[in-house]
C-alpha cells in the first residue's frame, strides 16, 4: 500500500501534534495526550484503525455509531464512486432523483408514517431542523428535553444540551429549552403541563449521559403525555437507529411512534456526511406552505444520498440483522463474566441490543478502563457527561473471532485500570 499523502506532509507524531495544536485545536489535542492517548489514525478497515506507528486498534466507539459497518465498508466505497459518475452534491433548490429515492426508502422503514425527510449536512443540523418544524407545526416555542442530554453543538440543538456546552457559548436560554431528569415522569409531565413546549426532544437511549436505559413504560408514556398537551414528540435516533437494539429505530422497540425523528452518523456509512429528519404529514406544515424556509446546501448532498441508500439496504439484510444479534447475545453472555471477576470495580452492565454501558466505581473508572484498553489494543471511550461509564459500541458486522479477542482484552484491562485506581478522598 502507498503511504497516506498527507501524513507524508508531517516530519514526526511529534511534529504532527505540534502543528495539530498551533492550526486546529490545541485544548483537545492536549487532551489526549494527557490522558495517555496519543493515537493519530492513519489507515482504517473494517473495524480496525491503525495508528500512525501501524499499532492497530479495535475500534468499539465508532465515532458514536458512525461506523455501525465498519471503516471503509467495501460496498458503499463502491457505492461514493459509482455516484461520482453522475452526482455531486446537487442543487438544493430542485428536487433530486438520489434525495427523493433516499427519503423514499427511509420513510419505509417507518411504514410510510413518517412521510416526509428533510435533510441537514449532519446530526446537529437536522436537530435544528426538527426543532424548526415542531416549532412550525404546533405555532410554540419551548422544547423540552432531559437534563445531560446531548443533541449537537449547533445553534438549536446546543440549546437543548448540558450546561457544559450551552454556557461556554452563552447559548443557555432558560426561557425557550426547559430541562428535567431522564425517567422522572413526574418531572416531564409537569414540564409539559405547565410549559405547553412545541415538542419533547430525546434520544431514546442517552448517550452522552453513558448510555442509562428507559425505566418500563417511561418513553410510552412520554408520548402520551406529549399527546395530552398537544406537544410533538422528536426521537433523537442518531446513535440507538439504524438496527443497533435489534429493530431499525430504537423508539419502535419500546412501542413508541414518534412524530418526527432524526438520523445521522450511521446513515452516512462513515464516508459522506449526513443527516435526515423524518417527519409525519401532521408536522409537516411548512413543507407545504413555503418549502425554501430552510435552505442547507450540504444538506442532502446527492453523492451522500446514494451512499445512505446502500447503508439501508445492508443493514436490512436478514443476515446482517442476525449477525448483529449473535454480537449482542455474545456480550451479554460474556460482559457479566467479567463483571463477576472484579465486582468490587465493574460494578455494571447497561445493555439493549450493541448498545451498551459499562459502569465503574470510581469517578473516572471508565477513563482509567479507557487508556488501559487502548494500550492493549482496542479504542473505546468514556461517557463524557458520567466518566464512571463507558461506552461500548460493537458494530453490526463484528465477527464471533474479533468479539473473542476484544473480550478478552476487556478482562485484561478491566484487571489492570482496577489496580491503577486512585484513592478517592474522603
Amino acid at each position: 500500500m502507498s503511504e497516506n499523502p498527507i501524513k507524508a506532509r508531517f516530519a514526526s507524531k511529534a511534529d504532527f501534534f505540534a502543528r495539530s495544536k498551533r492550526y486546529w485545536n490545541p485544548h483537545k489535542t492536549q487532551f489526549w495526550q494527557d490522558a495517555g492517548v496519543d493515537l493519530v489514525i492513519d489507515r482504517r478497515e473494517r473495524y480496525f484503525m491503525y495508528d500512525w506507528s501501524g499499532k492497530r486498534l479495535y475500534n468499539m466507539h465508532l465515532n458514536g455509531g458512525t461506523y455501525n459497518l465498519g471503516h471503509r465498508h467495501p460496498e458503499l466505497v463502491q457505492a461514493l464512486k459509482d455516484a461520482t459518475e453522475w452526482f455531486d452534491i446537487g442543487n438544493h433548490h430542485f428536487a433530486a432523483l438520489a434525495r427523493t429515492a433516499l427519503a423514499e426508502d427511509l420513510a419505509a422503514t417507518t411504514g410510510d408514517r413518517l412521510q416526509y425527510t428533510i435533510y441537514g449536512s449532519g446530526g446537529g443540523e437536522a436537530v435544528d431542523i426538527a426543532i424548526k418544524t415542531a416549532r412550525a407545526a404546533t405555532g410554540r416555542k419551548k422544547i423540552v428535553s432531559i437534563l445531560k442530554g446531548y443533541h449537537g453543538h449547533t445553534g438549536l440543538a446546543l440549546g437543548t444540551a448540558d450546561e457544559r456546552y450551552t454556557k461556554r457559548f452563552l447559548s443557555d436560554r432558560p426561557d425557550e429549552f426547559i430541562q428535567v431528569p431522564f425517567n422522572d415522569l413526574d418531572a416531564m409531565e409537569d414540564a409539559v403541563r405547565r410549559h405547553r413546549p412545541a415538542a419533547v426532544i430525546m434520544e431514546t437511549i442517552p448517550a452522552t449521559y453513558g448510555f442509562p436505559m428507559p425505566a418500563e413504560g417511561y418513553l410510552p408514556t412520554v408520548k402520551r403525555i406529549c399527546e395530552a398537551h398537544g406537544a410533538l414528540y422528536i426521537a433523537d435516533e442518531v446513535q440507538t437507529g439504524l438496527m443497533r437494539t435489534g429493530v431499525m429505530w430504537a423508539v419502535y422497540g419500546y412501542g413508541v411512534e414518534p412524530d418526527i425523528l432524526v438520523t445521522a452518523k450511521g446513515i452516512s456509512g462513515g464516508l459522506y456526511t449526513l443527516g435526515c429528519v423524518l417527519v409525519a404529514p401532521h408536522a409537516a406544515s411548512w413543507l407545504h406552505e413555503d418549502g425554501f424556509a430552510h435552505i442547507s446546501t450540504g444538506g442532502g448532498a446527492e453523492l451522500g444520498c446514494c451512499v445512505a441508500i446502500k447503508v439501508l439496504e445492508i443493514t436490512q439484510r436478514p443476515e446482517v440483522v442476525e449477525n448483529g444479534r449473535r454480537v449482542a447475545a455474545f456480550f451479554a453472555a460474556e460482559l457479566p463474566k467479567i463483571q463477576a471477576l472484579h465486582a468490587d470495580f465493574f460494578t455494571g452492565v447497561r445493555q439493549n441490543g450493541l448498545i451498551m454501558g459499562l459502569e465503574f466505581d470510581h469517578p473516572e473508572g471508565a477513563k482509567l478502563v479507557m487508556r488501559r484498553l487502548y494500550e492493549n489494543g482496542v479504542w473505546a471511550i468514556f461517557s463524557q457527561l458520567d466518566p464512571r461509564v463507558l461506552q461500548w459500541k460493537p458494530g453490526l458486522l463484528k465477527t464471533e473471532a474479533e468479539c473473542r479477542e476484544i473480550v478478552e482484552i476487556l478482562e485484561r484491562s478491566v484487571g489492570q485500570a482496577k489496580h491503577d485506581r486512585p484513592a478517592i478522598a474522603a
